[in-house]
C-alpha cells in the first residue's frame, strides 16, 4: 500500500515525511480537538499543508494508524515499569503529596 507523499513508515511507526514528527503526536493532538492550524503552531517544523496531509492520511487509514499507536503504547508499557515498581519510595512520597493537595483542595470548597 502506498502511504502518500505526507507520511512515511519508519522504525515501526508513521512519521511526517522528511521530518522527525511522528504521526502519533499529530493524532493525539487532533483527537484532543486541535485544529490543523494549532497543530502547525505546536510543531513548527511542519507546514500547514503537512499538518492537513497528516490528518487526511490518518482519517484514510484510521484502523492501521490506531493499531500502530496501540502497539507503540504496549511496547512502552513493557519497556518502562510503573514508578510504583521501579521507585516505590518515590512513588509513595508522590502519592502522599497528591493526597495532601487533594485534601487542601477539598478544604477550599
Amino acid at each position: 500500500m502506498e502511504k502518500g507523499e505526507y507520511i512515511e513508515r519508519r522504525n515501526d511507526g508513521f512519521y511526517v515525511a522528511g521530518t522527525r514528527v511522528s504521526l502519533d503526536s499529530i493524532v493525539y493532538s487532533f483527537k484532543a480537538g486541535d485544529s490543523p492550524e494549532t497543530i502547525r503552531r505546536n510543531f513548527p517544523s511542519l507546514s500547514l499543508e503537512q499538518a492537513y496531509g497528516a490528518i487526511a492520511f490518518y482519517l484514510a487509514h484510521e484502523c492501521e494508524v490506531e493499531a500502530s499507536i496501540r502497539d507503540g503504547e504496549l511496547e512502552v508499557r513493557r519497556a518502562v515499569p510503573p514508578l510504583s515498581e521501579s521507585r516505590p519510595g518515590l512513588y509513595a512520597r508522590l502519592e502522599c503529596a497528591r493526597r495532601e493537595l487533594a485534601d487542601q483542595d477539598l478544604a477550599k470548597h
